[in-house]
């Protein structure tokens, strides 16, 4: 724990009482560790003179992204409480444990926290921070973000993403994704998978958007800024704080299944070389790359069976049978 930081148990956190035009900086102790110490998230939150409207920031969800852990700072660092109405809620490492080894997943129970959401009060680490940040920080919010890029292992172009319906959830979503001012939105279709923070968001009616960027273990300077201007623009949005979003054309606004857990996958083992780029045209039967042995042979031809856009493609070049390669998604009619 660094020095000066105060220390509350998540069980404890009550976010309608938090001190009202304060900005602060505390740890969220989650569970305990084997060494006697205890798993700990970073909190920051900044207090208008009302309550609503909150909004909760997250970050770092997969601990290998790390845009957001950079972003949230920054926006701490320029907001004062007299210029904020309602709530401002920002954890900047959510997944700590695979934050500690720049992993996606947790090392201590094999979980990815993007998948195990409400999660679990008795369960393992990656079960209870899902079950606190759902219970103590998105059950009250009124608006969620959470901050995602490509990782390690993915490549994504920066974007806002949001989950499509014709209700009045849905429509407060689309009209955030449009003031966070990225140039590619990427709309998903009901139901949303199971396990993330928007399947939560969505059941309980809160808006929810979702970033992703290049990723690549950096934090490129542009994504960052992108990151925190959006957040900034969804305040202004929400009337949080005083400004008109600053936009900026939209160039893609796609429209598709956001389940990157089921993508055109390596049919073998090998060196994977992608052939297309990110957000370019491609159509049904094109070849799209190659694996190859360690001498070069052409072990498989990588093709697609739909015409579309490309929105993710694999950043690392080893890969296993049945890794992750490419996603294919569409342009919204």
């Amino acid at each position: 724990m660094r020095r000066g930081k105060s220390t509350v148990h998540l069980k404890d956190l009550d976010v309608s009482r938090l001190p009202r035009n304060t900005k602060e900086t505390v740890w969220l102790e989650v569970a305990q560790r084997a060494d006697d110490g205890h798993w700990k998230l970073p909190f920051i939150y900044i207090t208008g003179s009302t309550v609503s409207p909150i909004l909760l920031v997250i970050a770092a969800i997969h601990g290998d992204e790390y845009e957001g852990v950079e972003a949230i700072p920054r926006i701490f660092r320029r907001l004062i409480p007299e210029d904020l109405s309602g709530t401002l809620l920002m954890v900047p490492i959510c997944n700590i444990p695979a934050y500690e080894t720049a992993t996606r997943n947790s090392i201590i129970d094999g979980k990815n926290l993007a998948r195990v959401f409400p999660g679990n009060a008795h369960g393992t680490i990656t079960e209870k921070i899902a079950y606190f940040l759902t219970e103590k920080l998105l059950r009250p919010a009124d608006f969620l973000i959470d901050l995602h890029s490509g990782g390690i292992a993915a490549s994504i172009p920066t974007l806002i993403g949001y989950i499509h319906s014709d209700d009045e959830r849905g429509k407060r979503a689309l009209a955030g994704a449009e003031a966070f001012g990225s140039s590619v939105i990427w709309g998903h279709p009901l139901p949303v998978p199971p396990g993330r923070s928007l399947t939560i968001a969505t059941d309980l009616g809160i808006p929810a958007l979702y970033t992703e960027a290049l990723g690549g273990g950096l934090a490129r300077e542009e994504d960052v800024k992108c990151f925190t201007t959006g957040i900034l623009n969804v305040m202004k949005h929400l009337n949080m704080i005083g400004g008109k979003p600053q936009l900026q054309p939209v160039t893609h606004h796609l429209f598709g299944d956001g389940n990157l857990d089921n993508v055109i996958t390596a049919p073998v083992a090998g060196y994977f070389r992608a052939g297309v780029t990110l957000l370019e045209n491609v159509n049904a039967g094109q070849q799209l790359g190659t694996i190859c042995s360690a001498f070069g042979e052409v072990l498989a031809k990588i093709t697609t069976e739909h015409t579309g856009i490309i929105i993710m493609l694999r950043r690392i070049h080893r890969v296993h049978s049945g890794d992750g390669l490419i996603h294919i998604t569409q342009r919204l009619e």
